[in-house]
């Protein structure tokens, strides 16, 4: 009998979904397909295949309201909230899609008597996508699209928490007529994905996990000349200025801090705030706080849900109180959620203050609906503060100056930076990180650089 995928859903404790897992020989099989198809897929004409593509995001958007819900299921999201990830799924798709043609359009070099000479970008063969579970489609999107678009096959492996998430993919890539082995979905064990991008018929691999899920993969290619594109998370800090908008900085950044329950690899995790602001600042944010619902993600006025499950919600409860052993408060009281409970996925958000960087709460990645917030008294102090992590996603300022945001950001050590904006991914824009948040790059046109290898022609035309 085939070794079993089951995914426990937080919002219950149910199985919710179970799948077999891929042995051997169906692994086999599908890399088989996929180089076979991948031969007559790059030589699809770039018209047809945006087209094709097009297509398929449209069957993808027409299902919205059940892959809303089941991913609600899957990973626990509030229902009011999960729509939006097909809206962030759809409008990436549809950027790298119209943004082929400018990304893989040959480069001319300059005009040489009696030659000519340009650039091809090649695609690179059969790319295997390993996806997590926090923006399931939001992660994955940013490589299948685009390593489709550029004539690659794709095999994609999500993670055992939104297995569904996977098939749907299949779903809308099929009803738009991609050929068969171009994309195929394989549910496997981690030996089984380790022993995947082994394969010498996988040329390259798009991971977004945790740090230690880096190494490992890492320590797998070891013995191979492929690219890896790795996403690893962050922990990443925001920085209100003394010109802050008050009221713009603590809404947005509550929900910077607490969408999805805090479990987003660029969602908000350290807050410094310069200390004309401070004592205001943290009033509103409490506040504001304290206003969310905690509960069934099921019902509409929901707008936190539980954590994916139970263990990842300790260890934030733990990080908690070693901060207020060695000396911050917490201003939120877990009695006002009345939904928390120890034990559970189901975890109140918590503000905490006197904080500093001794505290695992401010330097390692939470992953959780919980804020540090520290104060400083100048932009270096704020820099200082903000570059001291292994982390480097992003980072964001909150002020009315764009030079002095500019100025500042000059000095951060991060793959994006944001003015009064936190906790989004802009398609035109490249989304890497820099230390431990990982290597290479999604997104905009120097995402496909990742996905295609140059090929040089050099042509002697008179001789």
């Amino acid at each position: 009998m085939a070794d079993m995928l089951k995914t426990i859903s937080p919002v219950d404790g149910s199985v919710y979904v179970e799948r077999p897992l891929a042995g051997g020989a169906e692994i086999e099989a599908a890399l088989g397909r996929a180089v076979a198809a991948q031969a007559a897929w790059r030589a699809v004409p770039m018209g047809e295949r945006q087209a094709m593509l097009g297509r398929a995001v449209d069957a993808f958007v027409a299902r919205t309201d059940g892959i809303a819900e089941e991913l609600t299921w899957q990973m626990g999201r509030p229902v009011g909230q999960t729509p939006g990830e097909v809206r962030g799924f759809e409008e990436r798709a549809r950027y790298m899609i119209a943004a082929a043609p400018r990304a893989l359009a040959e480069i001319e070099a300059e005009p040489k008597e009696g030659f000519r000479r340009f650039i091809k970008r090649e695609p690179l063969g059969v790319v295997a996508v390993v996806a997590p579970w926090n923006f399931p489609y939001l992660t994955s999107v940013n490589s299948v699209v685009p390593a489709l678009m550029a004539g690659n096959a794709v095999v994609l492996k999500h993670s055992h928490q939104t297995p569904l998430c996977a098939e749907r993919y299949a779903e809308a890539l099929a009803e738009a007529g991609l050929p068969e082995g171009v994309f195929q979905v394989l549910h496997m064990s981690h030996a089984s994905t380790e022993k995947l991008i082994q394969d010498e018929r996988v040329d390259y691999l798009a991971f977004t996990g945790s740090v230690p899920g880096g190494h490992a993969i890492t320590k797998a290619l070891s013995g191979r000349f492929i690219g890896a594109g790795m996403e690893l998370g962050g922990k990443d800090p925001a920085y209100v200025r003394a010109d802050a908008d008050l009221a713009f900085a603590v809404e947005n950044l509550v929900d910077g801090a607490f969408f999805n329950s805090g479990q987003s690899c660029c969602g908000i995790e350290r807050i410094y705030v310069h200390e004309s602001l401070y004592d205001a600042f943290v009033e509103g944010f409490v506040d504001l706080t304290r206003k969310y619902k905690l509960g069934n993600p099921l019902e509409a006025d929901t707008n936190l849900g539980p954590m994916v499950r139970a263990s990842a919600a300790d260890f934030v409860r733990g990080q908690v109180a070693d901060a207020v052993k060695a000396g911050a408060r917490s201003l939120v009281d877990p009695s006002d959620f009345p939904a928390d409970a120890s034990g559970t996925p189901y975890m109140a958000p918590q503000v905490l203050v006197d904080v500093d960087h001794s505290m695992r709460v401010m330097t390692e990645e939470s992953f959780g609906p919980v804020i540090g917030i520290m104060k400083v008294a100048s932009d270096e102090a704020a820099v200082a503060c903000m570059n001291d992590s292994e982390f480097g996603l992003t980072a964001s300022v909150w002020t009315a100056d764009a030079d002095a945001a500019i100025a500042v950001g000059d000095r951060v050590e991060t793959g994006t930076w944001f003015m009064n904006r936190c906790d989004y991914l802009d398609p035109a824009l490249a989304w890497t990180g820099v230390k431990n948040s990982g290597r290479g790059c999604t997104l905009s046109v120097v995402g496909y650089e990742h996905l295609t290898r140059p090929k040089s022609y050099h042509l002697r035309v008179a001789v």
